[in-house]
C-alpha cells in the first residue's frame, strides 16, 4: 500500500469519526454507545463457541478472525490483530484490517521488546490508552510505521496458564469516549481467542508455529 493511499484513508478515517488530528472531539462525534451493545457484543461471542472438539484448522481460523472482525466493529477501531510472542520475536499471527488495506502482514514478525505488545504484557503500558499522544509515558514507546491515536491490548492467556500474545486493536485517532466496558469487551474476547487457539491445539495444530 503507498504513502498516499495510506494517508488518505487516515485522514479519511479521522474524519468519519469527527476528530481532529490533535485527538479531541468534534461537534459532530457520535454520541455514546446505546443501552444493549455489551449484551450483543457478548452473544455474538458466545456464538462463536460452536466450534467443536471435530473442527477442522481453517473452521478455527475463520473463528479467530470473526472474533477480530467483531472487536473491530463494535470498538470502532481501524485494525484488529491477534500477536503471538516467541522466541524474542512478535509474531501478527491474525490480522483484521480496515476495507482490505495491508498496514499489517499476517505472518510477519518484529522484535517483541520493540513492540507495544510487550510493553503491555509487562505492566508498562496500560491495556487501554485513549490517546497515545497525551500518554505521560509516550517517549519510551516503540516508533510505529503510521500514526496510532487510541490503543488496546490484553494478554491472551491458555488453558495451561501461558500467554500466548496479545489481542490489540488500534484506531488512527484518539478516541476518549473509550471506557472500562470497553476494555472489558476486548478481554472477552482475548478469553474466546485463547479458547480457540487451545482447540486447534486439541486438535493437534499448534497456531504458535507461525511461517
Amino acid at each position: 500500500m503507498s504513502g498516499a493511499r495510506l494517508a488518505h484513508y487516515i485522514w479519511t478515517r479521522i474524519q468519519s469519526m469527527g476528530m481532529n488530528m490533535g485527538g479531541e472531539v468534534s461537534s459532530g462525534a457520535s454520541a455514546a454507545p446505546a443501552h444493549g451493545v455489551f449484551e450483543a457484543f457478548e452473544s455474538a461471542l458466545r456464538s462463536f463457541a460452536i466450534v467443536t472438539s471435530d473442527a477442522g484448522d481453517d473452521r478455527v481460523d475463520r473463528a479467530v478472525r470473526d472474533v477480530l472482525r467483531l472487536v473491530r466493529e463494535h470498538l470502532n477501531m481501524d485494525l484488529a490483530f491477534v500477536s503471538c510472542v516467541q522466541g524474542g520475536l512478535r509474531f501478527f499471527r491474525n490480522v483484521d484490517p480496515p476495507h482490505g488495506l495491508q498496514l499489517l502482514k499476517e505472518g510477519a514478525s518484529d522484535p517483541e521488546e520493540e513492540s507495544f505488545c510487550r510493553q503491555v504484557l509487562d505492566g508498562r503500558l496500560p491495556e487501554l490508552v485513549r490517546d497515545v499522544s497525551t500518554y505521560p509515558g509516550r517517549d519510551a514507546l516503540p516508533a510505529t510505521p503510521f500514526r496510532i491515536g487510541a490503543h488496546m491490548s490484553t494478554p491472551i492467556r491458555l488453558a495451561d496458564g501461558s500467554i500466548y500474545g496479545t489481542l490489540c486493536c488500534f484506531s488512527f485517532a484518539a478516541n476518549q469516549e473509550l471506557a472500562e466496558r470497553d476494555l472489558k469487551r476486548l478481554q472477552m474476547a482475548a478469553q474466546m481467542t485463547a479458547r480457540l487457539i487451545d482447540q486447534a491445539r486439541r486438535n493437534g495444530n499448534d497456531l504458535s508455529q507461525v511461517a
